[in-house]
């Protein structure tokens, strides 16, 4: 009886703007070992991926460890597989650009290991039906994908074997499926197990093809598996059992699997992912109602048997769940047009390629999402994806706009949410507001350092939360590891207490109208009632203007405060060279009865760090220098603000009138594959006076929000 053929392909990733020693532990626990054991298994045949990132990484800091791959490519062991540069999800970028990080990956594999790759790793295996246009055209011929894509294609769970043919326009790829029954197995089972299930498939005669596809970082990264795996050999005694039993199972390629057998057949694909990655894409409710749903029909016995029919949401849903995720990805969306844009200039071809590197490393998928991993809640991965956005904007724009001096200022649809957002720009700025919220600000970005000051995260309730509520906790038993979907570790005690949600996405220039007697420990808890309906509510664009040296917005709200009409008129100015962002506001009372309220205007930004003696709080007579994850309430100020001796600047908020100011930090609660943690996401600072207006009175409030260098 013939053996089975066995095609294994191993992923390694980090993120942009994963921390080196992530980078150095990652590669010494799980990299290196991976090729060494395997080297010493000629009789095991594989083929691997790593994303640019870490080839960049290995290139830089480990580069002997290309001999290892090379020769192992040189000698047929190993098939190098290719995909997008920097590990975008290909379908939530532009297609130019999708094809363009493929091309890049292939040419970086044929000139650094002398290899053509013929397939490719689909990033979090996330499919589009127009995927195989995107892959054909990069030269490629296959990928693999999760059983999950195939079983909602109509299929069962005997068909999950061998490999199948999809296109699209007549662009075609070869598609094989991922065999959930190993993906879970390794490196959690036994290796005799794992031959056992290798020969009852082989002796039923169920199929002559078994596809394993996961993260490599499985193998050494994962909590606990280091010691499971190298120290107590289960990665050399499953390579051992393989080559003992190649009268059952034979690892081979799958470019040699396309090239000796026929496919399954033709297929069409819907737009999926993997299992877990469409249930946490879905809304909290939806996701714990999902939940339910599955545990209900596991008890029912039919969970394998309504598997087709039973699914979550779409990657894409991140972009609704987390606004975060939506702003990011329009940012780049945004940045890729001008990037386009700068390319088509006959001058600086250099720069245009540059930045378009630039967009590329900005386009990796890791700080977009959030599941199992921390991923968006990391504020330095968010913080990596929009330095490299602003720094490829920043030199297509030296392409497409010339001088020391400009200003641009522009009415779009920025977010694509139907409605029209104000965009400001120089040199030194990137501002974007939405008028449809609050005539808040959505986007601020300080050019000179790259950085992203609105790189914030909103307090949100999360499925998981529920866990924390009820004190779930779990441990590994026995000697070998639990999988890291089943741990649920707290990182510290008393976490529920810190579950806070707020109220509104955190923003700036958002208007608060309070309670005269509102304290800072209620806005900081997020209990707090509004007596107005500026923060959330639609103003109106009364002008927008671009001269040649400054740009002028004025927005305008008529609402209420308390049971009074009300009018919030905010104008706006940026000149063509500072990082200064002038605003007056005008508060009128409309009304015939006096309005008394706490006004506060707050404002929302990160400096990435508050336990940092070098990122703290300043004042105006500020002496120390308080940490941001201090609470500090101040009175009879000027100016309030942060700053950064690590990225040296400071951002101040000043005004020729005296104010109060409440200053915090916002914390989240979220899970990671180390357990449920507390991160710092950014600094709260809400200037505030007690006013009181009479009837058809105003009130006049002018600020400033100035980004300086320091010295």
């Amino acid at each position: 009886m013939r053996p089975l053929d066995f095609t294994i392909g191993i992923h390694n990733h980090q993120p942009v703007g994963n921390f080196d020693h992530v980078f150095e532990e990652s590669f010494k626990m799980c990299y290196e070992p991976q090729m060494v054991v395997l080297k010493e298994h000629p009789g095991v045949r594989m083929a691997i991926h790593h994303s640019g990132p870490l080839f960049e990484w290995i290139e830089k800091n480990r580069p002997k460890y290309f001999d290892i791959i090379g020769k192992m490519a040189e000698s047929g062991q190993l098939e190098i597989l290719s995909g997008g540069f920097y590990e975008p999800i290909l379908s939530s970028i532009p297609e130019a650009d999708a094809i363009g990080q493929i091309t890049m990956m292939n040419a970086y594999i044929e000139k650094r290991f002398g290899v053509k790759p013929t397939g490719m790793w689909t990033a979090e295996r996330i499919w589009d039906p127009r995927l195989p246009m995107l892959i054909s055209s990069a030269g490629l011929k296959y990928t693999l994908l999760d059983d999950t894509h195939f079983y909602y294609a109509g299929l069962t769970a005997k068909d999950m074997f061998g490999y199948y043919v999809t296109e699209k326009h007549g662009a075609t790829t070869a598609v094989f499926p991922i065999d959930k029954n190993m993906r879970y197995a390794l490196p959690f089972h036994m290796p005799n197990d794992t031959i056992a299930y290798f020969r009852r498939l082989r002796d039923e005669g169920v199929t002559d093809c078994v596809t394993y596809g996961d993260d490599g970082e499985k193998f050494g990264v994962w909590p606990e598996t280091y010691k499971w795996v190298y120290e107590e050999k289960w990665l050399h005694n499953f390579y051992s059992a393989l080559e003992a039993n190649q009268d059952v199972v034979k690892t081979v390629h799958f470019s040699e699997v396309i090239r000796d057998k026929p496919a399954r057949g033709r297929i069409y694909l819907p737009m999926a992912s993997y299992e877990e990655m469409m249930e946490w894409s879905l809304p909290v409710e939806a996701g714990l109602k999902f939940e339910q749903v599955l545990h209900s029909i596991a008890d029912l016995g039919k969970r394998e048997e309504w598997k087709p029919f039973i699914r979550g949401g779409l990657w894409d849903n991140f972009l609704t769940k987390y606004e975060e995720s939506n702003r990011m990805h329009k940012k780049m969306i945004y940045v890729s047009r001008k990037v386009s844009e700068a390319g088509k200039s006959k001058t600086g071809a250099k720069k245009a390629l540059q930045a378009r590197w630039e967009l590329y490393r900005g386009q990796c998928n890791c700080a977009y999402w959030h599941g199992l991993f921390g991923g968006l809640y990391l504020n330095y991965l968010r913080h990596a994806i929009y330095h490299h956005l602003i720094e490829a904007e920043k030199l297509a724009d030296s392409i497409t706009r010339k001088g020391a001096s400009w200003v641009f200022a522009d009415e779009l649809d920025y977010d694509a949410d139907g409605s029209l957002e104000v965009v400001m720009e120089n040199p030194s700025l990137d501002v974007c507001f939405d008028p449809g919220m609050g005539g808040s600000l959505l986007e601020f970005d300080y050019r000179p350092a790259s950085f992203s000051l609105s790189n914030t995260f909103t307090r949100r309730r999360e499925a998981y939360h529920e866990k924390i509520k009820n004190h779930v906790s779990g441990a590994a038993e026995g000697s070998k590891p639990v999988s890291i979907h089943d741990l649920v570790k707290l990182k510290e005690p008393n976490l529920k207490d810190a579950l806070i949600y707020d109220q509104l996405p955190r923003r700036s220039f958002t208007d608060r109208f309070l309670a005269p007697d509102a304290d800072i420990e209620t806005f900081k808890a997020a209990r707090f009632t509004e007596m107005g309906d500026f923060a959330s509510g639609a103003f109106e664009v009364e002008l927008l203007e671009a001269k040649k040296t400054s740009a002028s917005l004025v927005l305008s709200r008529s609402g209420k405060i308390g049971g009074a009409a009300a009018r919030v008129v905010k104008e706006f100015e940026m000149n063509g060279k500072d990082a200064a962002l002038k605003a007056t506001y005008e508060i009128v009372n409309e009304s015939a009865e006096k309005i008394e309220t706490l006004f506060g205007i707050e404002f929302n930004m990160t400096l990435l760090a508050g336990d940092a003696p070098d990122r703290y709080w300043i004042a105006e007579k500020m002496k120390e220098k308080p940490r941001l994850k201090e609470t500090l309430s101040l009175a009879g100020v000027k100016t309030v603000g942060m700053a950064d001796e690590w990225a040296r600047f400071a951002v101040r908020i000043s005004s020729s009138e005296k104010f109060g100011a409440w200053m915090f930090p916002v914390e989240t609660v979220s899970q990671s594959e180390g357990g449920f943690e507390r991160t710092y996401q950014g600094s709260c600072i809400l200037i505030h006076n007690r006013i009181s207006i009479p009837p058809r009175g105003r009130v006049v409030f002018p600020i400033e929000v100035r980004v300086e260098k320091l010295k």
